[in-house]
């Protein structure tokens, strides 16, 4: 993929006119694992970095590192139960980074 030039990136052009949580969202999108862990959430399923970790066959570290790439594009919320930490999809926040993608995309294309 091209990326813009430097210059364009400091005159506002391409992402750099984007929110950094925007960004973040569509970093978060970019990785064909992380995309295979937001499958595990359909239907509203709430798991653990170790049931995520186990029905995509990666670690744990590497799963939680996952985790939060998505939980920082808010695609994934997470809620703490004792030591346990659960994650399940961020509708509302892959809405807005949505919502401002579509204007973003209105406005430069």
């Amino acid at each position: 993929m091209d990326q813009p030039e430097p210059a364009a990136l400091a005159s506002g052009a391409g992402p750099a006119g984007l929110a950094p949580d925007t960004q973040e969202f569509l970093k978060a999108l970019g990785s064909p694992t992380r995309q295979r862990i937001m499958m595990l959430f359909s239907q509203g399923a709430e798991l653990s970095v170790g049931e995520v970790a186990e029905r995509t066959g990666i670690s744990q570290a590497t799963a939680s590192q996952q985790l939060t790439l998505l939980r920082r594009g808010r695609i994934v919320t997470s809620r703490r139960e004792g030591k346990t930490v659960y994650y399940r999809a961020d509708r509302d926040g892959a809405v807005a980074a949505l919502a401002e993608l579509q204007s973003y995309l209105m406005t430069c294309c």
